[in-house]
């Protein structure tokens, strides 16, 4: 993908979805933290549906200390591996308590120091709550800038540092959630709908999946 079918493939896209969003639900900056810290290798509408009834009754750091951890693990059982889950969010509330005053804090650095915040969910968090044009790569991400050229890379670091050289500034703002939504309802793993992609003709592999798609 050349440097002009990027800018085709991003209003495209814009156009499309004027102001994506996350699809987990959330009410402030704690609950988004909370909610993209238990969503690893966990799908929104999961995590959606146990933080419903957690964040009606913890919904800031102080109150799901009080909860207590096995309160917490309950509430989060239908979660995968929410025992470690609970564990690293029981410990990240408990810093944010007595280091930031009971605030999510605003640096990467800060962010990615708190148990179970990794690079992905500190991206996250600067971008949707804080405004910063920082680049997510999950799975749908790195496998929709890898499949149609926009980033080719190897890891999800390579995948960030290429999306971040190449995607105007202009979309970098919701460029990681417009990669998302296109990677889980478009762009899927197992079988792109290339034939109904909109951006499938700046896509360096949508014809080979189309020309597959006729032939079977």
């Amino acid at each position: 993908m050349d440097d002009a079918a990027i800018v085709s493939f991003f209003e495209t896209l814009r156009a499309a979805n004027p102001e994506p969003a996350s699809e987990l639900e959330y009410a402030s900056v704690f609950e988004l933290l909370a909610a993209v810290l238990l969503s690893a290798q966990a799908t929104d509408r999961g995590v959606n549906k146990a933080t419903r009834a957690l964040f009606a009754v913890a919904p800031t750091p102080q109150k799901m200390l009080a909860l207590g951890l096995p309160a917490l693990e309950n509430a989060i059982k239908t979660i995968g591996l929410f025992r470690t889950k609970a564990k690293n969010l029981f410990a990240t509330c408990r810093i944010l308590v007595e280091e930031h005053g009971g605030h999510v804090p605003r640096t990467r650095e800060a962010l990615e120091a708190l148990p179970g915040v990794g690079r992905k969910p500190a991206n996250v968090v600067l971008n949707v709550a804080f405004g910063e044009s920082t680049l997510a790569v999950d799975t749908h991400v790195f496998r929709v800038a890898n499949r149609t050229g926009l980033a080719v890379g190897r890891t999800p670091l390579e995948v960030e540092t290429r999306l971040v050289a190449r995607v105007p500034e202009p979309f970098l703002q919701h460029a990681h959630h417009w990669l998302i939504l296109h990677g889980r309802y478009v762009c899927l793993a197992r079988r792109p709908l290339c034939e109904v992609c909109a951006v499938a003709k700046w896509c360096d592999s949508a014809p080979a999946f189309i020309a597959e798609a006729k032939s079977a």
